[in-house]
């Protein structure tokens, strides 16, 4: 995703081949198929599940942390999905996007305006740049999602406070899911919050349960939605992930059929936490171990 010098938005860029993950790793039953088989296992999981869930979601969350000594100007974004890619698969999980739906990396690297799956290519990250980086880990039959913003060198107060309320936004949205709730609570909490600040939020990219399926089916809104009735129990396990924007919540997806940008340009945050319901609220899976 080099940038255009003309607008400084950024065009895409010159990938590299798939990595191919050791043989010895175990594949979700996805892989090598045009798209995933329906899931009908549901949303609940049993306490032995959940720690199952959680030991992929941490070597997720170690992954993102051990990349940001290596988010700094002058770095590319496949380099960063290298790096992704050696740390997954060297604790034996599978990159559970490489492959998805024919995915074709370790990681979604989203830059600047790119709302999500951003395509990691050749693309040079400059100071002032802002930067997510979305992985998921697939481990012992389960997968553990989560992504997070880096500040590249001297970024700019308004990306800055962007990308600090939209993790804010992330752990109202977190606290506020709570047994006997429905699930557009999440979304109302997070909505309201960024209208404060005048912040576009992106509404058709949702969080969505996550576990024994990459997606199961369950969508987990980031707007006010009351037409979202899931009632939140026990023992459930989803992503909370909002997207939000300093212009429009419109958005255009490039013709590689994955990278969705902002329609005006606008530069966009998210961050995103897996989490399973208790009986005191929702506790969060995808904290780094290392």
């Amino acid at each position: 995703m080099p940038k255009d010098p003309r607008t400084g938005l950024l065009t895409p860029g010159r990938r590299t081949a798939p990595r191919t993950v050791p043989n010895a790793i175990a594949r979700p039953p996805y892989v090598g198929k045009p798209a995933p088989d329906k899931w009908d296992g549901g949303d609940v999981y049993t306490p032995a599940e959940v720690e199952r869930i959680s030991r992929a979601s941490s070597i997720a969350a170690d992954a993102l942390q051990h990349l940001e000594q290596f988010v700094v100007p002058g770095v590319t974004t496949d380099e960063l999905d290298a790096i992704a890619f050696e740390y997954v698969t060297s604790r034996g999980a599978y990159p559970s996007t490489l492959g998805y739906r024919g995915f074709p990396n370790s990681s979604c690297t989203s830059l600047n305006e790119v709302i999500c799956h951003g395509i990691p290519d050749d693309t040079v990250v400059e100071s002032g740049d802002i930067l997510n980086i979305d992985i998921t880990a697939f481990f012992d039959g389960m997968h553990g999602d989560t992504n997070r913003m880096y500040l590249v060198g001297d970024v700019d107060v308004e990306s800055r406070m962007l990308v600090e309320r939209t993790h804010e936004a992330m752990m109202r949205g977190i606290k506020a899911a709570k047994p006997g709730r429905e699930v557009n609570v999440i979304g109302r909490v997070i909505e309201k919050y960024a209208g404060r600040f005048g912040y576009g939020v992106v509404r058709d990219y949702t969080g969505h349960g996550v576990g024994g399926a990459f997606h199961s089916g369950l969508i987990i809104p980031h707007y006010d939605a009351p037409q979202y009735r899931t009632v939140i129990e026990e023992g459930m396990v989803f992503t909370v992930e909002p997207m939000l924007t300093l212009g429009t919540a419109d958005w255009r997806l490039w013709d590689d059929g994955w990278t969705v940008v902002t329609a005006d340009g606008s530069r966009c945050a998210q961050w995103e936490h897996t989490v399973v319901i208790t009986a005191d609220g929702a506790r969060i899976l995808t904290t780094p171990k290392d």
